[in-house]
């Protein structure tokens, strides 16, 4: 089969991975509204939300929310078939002009795929599990492979810098005139972001929900150049020409950056750093990231698999009071908007890939992981009111957690043991416990007799989780289990001074 005959069109054939259907071609997508969720791991559904978002907004542009609420989710879909039609010579996962890959890349050594696959294990790296050897990619595979590395690629000695497209530029040599490291993705980083995104009760809301307007767009600082032109409509000509540099000041070039510069081919795909955008400590960022605009330069929120990003909702939602935060999400601020302006019932999607880094190099250690949740809002409820008891629960928590960290180490001392291992592992049980109640305590905030009701299931968590890792089973242990076990009175207080019963 000749290299460049068009064949496997994203737009026909199944590799987009849903929920209880399996693989849906891009068609299937906007065609089927019953379509629920994405499917995949973290990092796979970021990059196809934002892959698919750049889709949406190149296919419709709208000025205001009034526009917005009129489209409603079935004239997204309608638009971005229209437009589907009319670029599909440019969805070819093969061909002469291959979905967002560089045929002149076809100069740098070819790769294994499990080289950019951060579960497989490649090198002299020792295998632990089956999951971790390299298995065969179907094309389906590939076009999910390929759409990852667009803003989420490992940085580090993988990519072949040796092959510069654009002339004279310097950006993959280092300082001795070498092929420098490959740089992360700017959706990744250094340690992984946490992305945030409003999800519909099908795939076609969440599109619609997610959708920016031209106002919206231009309150966007980052993106001096506005919306953009998406890649896969005029691709670069190399690190550093006209389109790269557009990409580098537009919306389009965060949800789609090219940050690799890839061709697919049997054996594998040649594979090089491809354009380079600033990061957030220059002040340019994913809208779904949750930042710090406090302070002299940017923070954002790194995953975090000890902590999981349920318990970063306060800061995730704290548009919602009046009092200004220092964190911000603007993709879940603008879509919750239009999901209250809407009055449907939405979802809080958030997740990532944890991963580790040295000399320049990012992959995955024993702590790292996939990590995302997700939680449901009832617009009707949202307000300073419900925000306020619930980051007050929350703090009540927080607080609980302290408590029981302060009891296990205490009673660890009296035993003579290290409390470090035994209190972080009582906390963490415990913050799993709680997550089981996540969404009944995001639906109770606005009644205090419910409110109460959790903190006494919180509290049984916290005796629990103290009792079967402090053992009072002698006498010694026994007096050391009563003098250190918590007392959480105050926190079983309600508002009138009375305990929960």
């Amino acid at each position: 089969m000749a290299e460049n005959e068009n064949r496997f069109s994203l737009i026909e054939e199944p590799w987009i991975p849903v929920v209880d259907v399996g693989r849906v071609s891009l068609r299937q997508l906007f065609s089927e509204p019953h379509l629920r969720a994405l499917g995949g791991n973290a990092q796979q559904k970021i990059a196809l939300m934002k892959l698919l978002q750049a889709l949406c907004q190149s296919a419709v542009a709208l000025q205001d929310e009034q526009q917005w609420l009129a489209l409603q989710p079935q004239g997204v879909s309608h638009a971005v078939l229209t437009y589907l039609d009319k670029w599909q010579d440019r969805f070819w996962l093969y061909g002469d002009k291959p979905f967002l890959q560089m045929p002149a890349i076809a100069r740098a050594e070819i790769k294994p795929f499990g080289t950019v696959l951060p579960e497989v294990s490649t090198g002299n790296t020792t295998v632990l599990t089956e999951r971790q050897n390299e298995k065969a990619l179907s094309d389906a595979d590939r076009a999910l492979l390929l759409v990852v590395q667009m803003s989420l690629a490992l940085g580090g000695k993988k990519t072949d810098n040796s092959v510069v497209l654009s002339a004279g530029y310097r950006g993959k040599t280092n300082d001795k005139g070498k092929p420098a490291t490959g740089r992360f993705g700017p959706g990744l980083a250094f340690k992984g972001m946490m992305h945030s995104f409003c999800v519909g009760e099908t795939l076609a809301e969440t599109f619609w929900l997610n959708l920016f307007t031209q106002q919206e767009i231009a309150m966007f600082t980052q993106y001096p150049q506005g919306c953009g032109v998406a890649p896969w409509e005029q691709m670069p000509e190399g690190e550093d020409c006209a389109v790269a540099r557009s990409l580098k000041q537009t919306l389009m070039g965060r949800l789609v950056p090219v940050s690799r510069f890839c061709l697919l081919v049997e054996a594998g795909l040649h594979y090089s750093e491809g354009i380079s955008h600033s990061s957030y400590k220059e002040g340019l960022y994913d809208p779904s990231v949750l930042v710090n605009k406090k302070g002299k330069e940017l923070k954002v929120l790194w995953i975090n698999p000890g902590r999981r990003p349920w318990r970063e909702l306060t800061s995730l939602l704290a548009f919602l009071s009046p009092q200004q935060s220092e964190w911000e999400c603007e993709q879940l601020r603008m879509a919750t908007d239009k999901a209250s302006l809407s009055q449907r019932c939405f979802g809080v999607w958030s997740g990532g890939l944890s991963v580790s880094s040295q000399a320049g190099e990012q992959y995955i250690s024993g702590s790292d992981d996939q990590v995302e949740s997700l939680y449901w809002l009832d617009p009707a409820h949202l307000g300073d009111s419900w925000f306020y008891h619930f980051k007050n629960e929350m703090s009540g928590l927080e607080g609980l957690a302290k408590t029981l960290y302060g009891s296990v180490s205490r009673w660890c001392r009296e035993m003579k043991l290290e409390p470090n291992k035994y209190a972080a592992r009582a906390t963490e049980q415990y913050w799993q416990l709680c997550e089981t109640q996540a969404q009944t305590l995001l639906e109770s905030s606005p009644d205090s007799d419910q409110r109460l009701r959790l903190r006494k299931q919180f509290a049984e968590y916290i005796y629990r989780v103290y009792d079967a890792t402090c053992s009072g089973q002698n006498a010694r242990q026994l007096g050391a289990w009563a003098e250190a076990r918590p007392v959480l009175t105050d926190y079983l207080r309600s508002t009138t001074g009375k305990e929960v019963a």
